[in-house]
């Protein structure tokens, strides 16, 4: 079993979407512009620092197995010009993504821009995609090469096209705590949740409320 020092490979997925938890590989959006169309690479907070961050992300996943991510990791240091060309794909995808999330939250058209690059990224995957036969029913699988280095972003396409088809967006919900901004799906049964994580951003709240009251409380002792 593959032990990594990656922080991509040991964050917590909490997005219900594979679209969502790939978005929240970056730390801290609360201030990111998401009408910025540059890439956003190796940004502050970012855990996806290169091609293999990103392999070992897609294994921490469930994209990839650990038998395909050595092999790819192998491939991608037998050819670190195209792995660099992936990784640069995959982070425009990501911010595509968060843009097209975020247009949704904010009832707002997402940019063409964001669109045609989620549809240039499915349309590669599909040609990798076969419909086969499972027993008494049919599936979609996978047949493209096992060393195809950018065979991750298929699933992220895909996760991606169906969320927006398929799925409530009305559960599309943005952490409240402070320089967070990481997107989740809201499954509770009252759809009242906030938190990315409650022991992360939602203590980090409780304590910010906690001070803010005292300070308050102080500043009146004081003027009485």
């Amino acid at each position: 079993m593959k032990v990594s020092q990656s922080s991509a490979a040991k964050m917590k997925l909490v997005g219900g979407q594979l679209c969502l938890d790939f978005v929240n590989t970056v730390d801290g959006r609360g201030s990111y512009s998401p009408r910025d169309n540059s890439p956003k690479t190796n940004v502050l907070g970012d855990k996806l620092r290169n091609y293999f961050d990103l392999v070992d992300w897609s294994e921490h996943a469930g994209i990839l197995t650990n038998r395909e991510s050595r092999r790819l990791i192998a491939e991608g240091k037998h050819k670190p010009t195209e792995a660099r060309k992936v990784f640069e794909r995959a982070i425009v995808l990501r911010e595509a993504l968060y843009r097209i999330f975020k247009a949704m939250l904010m009832r707002r058209q997402p940019q063409t821009f964001d669109l045609d690059t989620l549809n240039g990224e499915l349309q590669g995957a599909r040609t990798n995609e076969r419909l086969t036969r499972a027993g008494d029913r049919f599936e979609w699988n996978w047949v493209g090469s096992p060393t195809a280095l950018d065979r991750m972003l298929w699933s992220i396409a895909h996760s991606g096209a169906e969320y927006l088809t398929g799925g409530d967006l009305s559960r599309l919900r943005e952490c409240g705590g402070d320089e967070c901004g990481w997107l989740f799906e809201d499954t509770s049964k009252n759809r009242s949740r906030q938190w990315c994580h409650m022991q992360d951003c939602g203590n980090l709240e409780k304590v910010r409320r906690f001070r803010a009251r005292r300070r308050r409380g102080s500043k009146v002792k004081r003027s009485a």
